[in-house]
């Protein structure tokens, strides 16, 4: 990464400073953090994490300007769920890479997964500027991509959740959101936007408009900054107070649907250097001989739910026919370990994350680091320096990714889609 700021870094660690991050956190979320943060943020030089935000880019255009995967797409949607007045483009976008390193010893970034769906776009800045401020960091270090400056991405995220509306009828949608480990993020969101937060089940439903309740008055929701997860729905068996396919007078800062057409279903279609092998479950016509070298995942869900690493072919044998289509193996990747820390190199993930009103931006980045199997939570207990982390970079940036005209038929976007056929 940037050996002089690692070695500063770890020379100047000590366990205060970080028990000051955590109590810096809290105070500045409203609430503790209740899941894992690193002690360290990571130090990236600019080329790489501009090259990362490129390469997330071209992978969007192959997915969005193409009309033939627009059409295929059309089977991800399941019908309970499909909303109507669809955008014309996704609003909120995360490409998580992994770094691998290649023949010549050089990084390389490889594909993980990539959602139309919001991150943690208030609370990541915080995040970042309290490493700075926690560790006395060097205060040229960036961590907005794209030219974007606080003031800057502030107004951005203001276009796009807001959109000119009164925030008090603008809310954050989610299900029991004093529950989610991402509630700092919603915390943050509020006072940023001055929105509110609202659980799904509360909202009140009448004719074509949504409302919700404040001090006992019934205030209309006009837009809708959408958190809320299918998966989780449809495994808490929530019953909603409206149908998500009536016709509704709301906005949707982020359209539903593309959380299902960019996705895991996308990755069996894209092809790019980054991406690694990958097929619908239900279209294998061969399975693998070497599967310790791959992975079994859901198509919808979150937070590594129900994903099998080196999956057996009893794992694969034990899927419904029914179900096959909603299942993805995937070519495993094996990350390269490149921060130092006190219990070793330690393997990173690396998001980034994009706001698209009129052009798509990669605007932030998160990271990840962790020594287990996966990158998440569970794969990492009972581990130092792992956990939630912050890429801060260095080095001549702020380079504008070009807008995306979604109504062209781009040359970049390939225009014949299709699912990758096993072995090739």
């Amino acid at each position: 990464m940037i050996p002089s700021y690692r070695q500063d870094f770890n020379a100047r660690f000590t366990p205060e400073k970080y028990d000051r991050l955590r109590r810096e956190m809290t105070s500045r979320c409203g609430m503790e953090v209740p899941f894992a943060l690193c002690e360290t943020p990571c130090f990236f030089r600019n080329a790489l994490v501009e090259r990362m935000g490129e390469d997330g880019q071209a992978l969007v255009r192959q997915l969005v300007e193409s009309p033939e995967y627009r059409a295929r797409s059309e089977a991800s949607i399941p019908a309970e769920f499909r909303v109507p007045n669809e955008s014309p483009h996704p609003m909120f976008i995360q490409v998580d890479f992994g770094l691998v390193r290649d023949s010549a010893g050089e990084l390389q970034p490889k594909l993980v997964e990539l959602q139309a769906f919001p991150s943690l776009y208030a609370y990541q800045p915080v995040l970042s500027q309290a490493y700075i401020d926690v560790f006395s960091l060097d205060a040229k270090l960036r961590y907005f991509l794209s030219g974007l400056d606080s003031a800057a991405y502030q107004r951005l995220l203001q276009d796009a959740i807001v959109a000119g509306h009164d925030p008090r009828n603008v809310v954050l949608m989610e299900v029991h959101p004093e529950e989610q480990k991402t509630r700092p993020d919603f915390l943050l969101t509020e006072k940023l936007l001055g929105i509110r937060t609202v659980c799904i089940t509360k909202i009140i439903k009448q004719g074509r408009r949504l409302f919700y309740e404040d001090g006992g008055k019934q205030i209309p929701i006009e837009r809708i900054y959408n958190r809320t997860i299918v998966d989780e729905l449809e495994r808490k068996n929530i019953k909603l107070p409206f149908d998500f396919r009536d016709e509704l007078d709301v906005e949707w800062a982020g359209h539903p649907n593309w959380y299902f057409r960019i996705s895991k279903y996308s990755i069996p279609y894209l092809k790019h250097p980054s991406v690694p092998r990958t097929w619908f479950l239900d279209q294998l016509t061969e399975v693998p001989p070497d599967l310790e070298n791959f992975v079994l995942k859901p198509l919808y869900s979150f937070a590594g739910l129900g994903v099998v690493i080196a999956p057996s072919r009893t794992d694969l044998d034990a899927i419904p026919l029914a179900k096959r289509s909603e299942y993805i193996l995937q070519e495993r990747l094996n990350f390269s370990p490149v921060v130092e820390t006190p219990y070793g190199l330690t393997k990173v993930e690396l998001r980034i994350m994009y706001v698209w009103v009129d052009r798509l931006l990669p605007v932030l980045t998160i990271v990840r680091m962790g020594r287990g199997l996966m990158m998440g939570v569970d794969h990492n207990k009972n581990m130092a320096w792992v956990g939630s982390s912050a890429a801060l970079m260095s080095g001549k940036g702020h380079r504008q990714l070009p807008a995306l005209d979604v109504e062209s038929n781009s040359k970049a976007a390939d225009a014949s889609v299709r699912p990758r056929q096993p072995w090739t």
